[in-house]
């Protein structure tokens, strides 16, 4: 099976990394890592909101709130794609197939190779850009923290604000739960950003599929010469259409509870970034807390658009296979 080719190296990686690529190796033992990081996570954040509603501006709860969010929709996709473990197998056993399949003629070998290139590319970006991102959060606390020496007699700032059960206001504790948290952020916004690019991926591959689908149907019955196709040629063209219809139920099966779970969340947590942005127009650190939320942001508007994108593709290449027929 030619799993490799049809999905990229990197991303492969990370679905490994979060004990979500079917056979991984301690594949329990990631899935219990992860649950046990996100959930200590998520319980320090939202209770730092908690003990200190009353006491910090609202622009600031709206801040942590929409971080605290993002880590939620990111938990909840994971336990949908472990959930979905089967799916997803079945997902990438059809893919392998269809890029056995794919070398049967050149059209079809360039249209499957053509669509993974490009997610490939699209794997590579979603990683840069995800990783600035958190670069850009980061960095103002970092800096702020290593050129502050007065900052040791108070409240340190962390990466991801939260309430934690310990004083880590000392040096060694400070830097290290700095580091933790870089680190966990990093490797959470890219997987993140990645299950996103998962539904590029099958997409494009459905969009590879009709288009061999489309050609196949132009060379059995060309606009000019009339000429009656085999009985065999079209028990493939009809295989190869319900192979799509299979293929796309499967997908769905994957992302229908995820994409109706982002419609409510993102739609928040888009408002809220755009509403701390404006509010630090005016005020002293404004070019710091702008800086730590315009990429942050972006990146949100743009797991918003990959999900309309996905569905409006699929629809304009349906309706094109339907116009050339």
């Amino acid at each position: 099976m030619k799993v490799e080719k049809a999905v990229s190296r990197t991303l492969e990686i990370y679905l490994r990394i979060f004990g979500i690529w079917p056979n991984t190796s301690g594949i329990l033992l990631l899935r219990v890592f992860w649950t046990v990081m996100i959930a200590f996570e998520q319980i320090f954040q939202y209770r730092y909101i908690v003990m200190r509603y009353h006491s910090i501006d609202f622009s600031k709860v709206i801040d942590v709130l929409s971080a605290a969010m993002t880590y939620t929709i990111f938990s909840f996709k994971l336990v949908i794609f472990w959930y979905k473990q089967r799916t997803l197998s079945r997902i990438l056993t059809m893919m392998a197939i269809d890029w056995e399949k794919c070398t049967r003629t050149k059209f079809s070998m360039f249209a499957t190779t053509c669509n993974a290139k490009l997610s490939q590319r699209l794997v590579n970006m979603t990683v840069i850009i995800y990783s600035g991102t958190v670069i850009f959060y980061s960095i103002g606390v970092i800096f702020q923290q290593t050129n502050n020496d007065s900052a040791t007699n108070g409240t340190k700032q962390f990466i991801l604000d939260m309430d934690l059960p310990f004083d880590a206001n000392q040096r060694f504790i400070y830097e290290s739960v700095i580091v933790v948290q870089f680190i966990h952020l990093l490797l959470c916004a890219d997987g993140m950003g990645l299950l996103n690019i998962v539904l590029i991926n099958l997409v494009l591959h459905i969009s590879g599929q009709i288009d061999i689908l489309r050609n196949s149907l132009m060379e059995v019955f060309p606009k000019k010469k009339k000429r009656s196709p085999s009985r065999f040629t079209i028990k493939e063209i009809i295989k190869k259409h319900q192979e799509i219809i299979a293929f796309s139920e499967q997908v769905e099966d994957l992302y229908s509870y995820i994409a109706m779970v982002l419609f409510v969340t993102d739609t928040l947590i888009i408002c809220g970034l755009g509403f701390t942005i404006v509010a630090s127009i005016g005020e002293p650190n404004a070019s710091k807390n702008i800086i730590r939320n315009i990429m942050f942001y972006f990146v949100m508007n743009m797991e918003a658009f990959i999900y309309c994108f996905a569905g409006e593709y699929l629809s304009v290449k349906v309706k094109t296979l339907n116009v050339k027929y």
